[in-house]
């Protein structure tokens, strides 16, 4: 199995002219080719470790499937390294019958870099999907304490970027604040599909009524994510893009950026948050 973690040697330079060489704790980095009935599909590069969350959420994400029972099974298939070692670099998904399979104006022809999850996408029109999930009839109602609190319960449960500073984190919370799932990986988009697939599995989707936190910024690709799940809240410490907030909007979605700990903006759905309110500033 691909590690989560590697080693490797690092030579420090520091401007007082000292120089000193340890060893570090690096972030894996592997290629996993995700294939659905024996057809490669795609292959994207993740940090080894949650496999089958990964493929299941990503599948969730390209809105190939929504329920549980559209998914038959997830297993390994052969791969070996130059030293003969199975690599568990491809995972083979066989579906329902009667499930579509995916359409081939869907279908990615380069691979899905760590940075970047609708790279490579046959056209940009296949981005947007449709969500069996309906976001604006969710009547979910958190109290903004609850919520500013979420970015420093998400950071003590990452224990990967505590050993390697390398790795993104997704938190799917409960209403009342109760962490359900964490997943970290080097791609933003690939924590977040693992928490998805990791809750398809469960038999939990939609997810209404949850927040779904995340480290770094908020991108359309993370609300789409959430969208597709049935998530309706969606929270980043960092800034969101203007793609991503007119998807929220236009989802029913509440999104909200540079979440800090004692203040958050929120771009769209704003009467979700329960907040004292003694003064408003135009």
């Amino acid at each position: 199995m691909g590690r989560v973690t590697t080693r490797g040697r690092v030579t420090k330079f520091r401007l007082d002219g000292n120089v000193s060489r340890r060893d570090d704790v690096l972030a894996g980095e592997e290629p996993l080719e995700i294939r659905v009935g024996g057809k490669s599909f795609t292959v994207t590069m993740r940090t080894p470790g949650d496999d089958f969350d990964l493929v299941a959420g990503f599948l969730v994400s390209e809105g190939v499937i929504w329920e549980p029972g559209q998914l038959i099974s997830l297993r390994y298939c052969a791969g070996v390294d130059e030293d003969g070692k199975q690599t568990f670099n491809v995972v083979d998904v066989q579906l329902r019958p009667g499930t579509p399979l995916p359409d081939t104006g869907m279908e990615r022809h380069v691979y899905t870099s760590s940075s970047c999850g609708i790279c490579g996408t046959a056209s940009i029109e296949a981005v947007r999907k449709s969500s069996h999930f309906d976001l604006e009839g969710d009547g979910v109602r958190l109290p903004l304490e609850m919520l500013a609190s979420l970015p420093d319960r998400l950071r003590e449960g990452q224990k990967v970027f505590d050993r390697t500073g390398g790795v993104h984190a997704a938190g799917l919370f409960s209403a009342e604040g109760e962490l359900l799932c964490l997943r970290e990986d080097v791609g933003r988009h690939n924590a977040v599909d693992k928490v998805v697939g990791w809750a398809l599995r469960a038999g939990l989707l939609p997810l209404r009524g949850m927040v779904l936190q995340v480290s770094g910024r908020a991108s359309f690709e993370l609300v789409q994510k959430a969208q597709l799940a049935g998530i309706p809240v969606l929270a980043a410490v960092s800034a969101p893009s203007a793609l991503s907030v007119e998807l929220a909007q236009d989802a029913g979605l509440t999104l909200i950026g540079f979440s800090r700990g004692t203040s958050l903006n929120c771009y769209s759905a704003p009467e979700r948050i329960l907040a004292p309110v003694t003064a408003v500033s135009a």
